[in-house]
């Protein structure tokens, strides 16, 4: 009898200012209730498997953890040869190979740039998985909208310089005009 009471001692330890029987009761509520839950937990997990819920919950978390390895967007070709699927490659020719890479991760496409230097501007070849056609031609339809756009927009210099020049006919303007009242006088 005296063990069965040592091994179900239960410690407790409450903060108060003043212990009444009322702090007192509500402290073991407390830790009676949460007792309570742990036990059902541990009930309910014992139950999970028996029922072969936990192992499939295990596949399920080890599956996404899997995915979260795998790499996404711009990779090495090793990386993109080793998910099995045949490549296909696109020639481009464009030295600002940043924007086309903001679309590609935009559409979630998997590839692989190689730069051939043999040409004079390099040309680079953007290695893809097959099955990625359909979203491999949109993203390059929005690719080549984008470079298209660029050209058609002059630059920020050459705005500039023509903002530059039309400031300085203007001053040129007011100084003969002022000359002019001059030497009316």
């Amino acid at each position: 009898m005296q063990e069965e009471v040592n091994e179900k001692t239960i410690s407790l330890c409450v903060q108060c200012s003043r212990m009444t029987a009322s702090v007192l009761k509500a402290v073991m509520r407390k830790s009676l209730n949460d007792l309570d839950r742990k036990k059902q937990k541990h009930d309910q997990v014992k139950q999970a498997e028996k029922n072969g819920q936990a192992n499939e919950k295990g596949r399920r978390k080890e599956q996404l953890r899997q995915e979260k390895k795998t790499p996404k967007g711009k990779q090495t070709m090793q990386n993109l040869m080793a998910k099995g699927a045949q490549l296909t490659n696109i020639l481009i020719t464009d030295d600002n190979i940043k924007s086309f890479d903001r679309i590609a991760r935009k559409y979630g496409i998997d590839y692989s740039l190689k730069r051939d230097n043999s040409v004079t501007p390099p040309k680079y070849l953007v290695f893809f998985r097959a099955k990625d056609v359909d979203v491999m031609t949109a993203a390059f339809r929005e690719y080549t909208g984008v470079i298209m756009n660029k050209a058609k927009k002059p630059s920020v210099r050459k705005k500039l310089q023509q903002t530059i020049q039309r400031l300085a006919k203007h001053r040129e303007r007011i100084k003969t005009r002022q000359k002019d009242r001059g030497q009316e006088r």
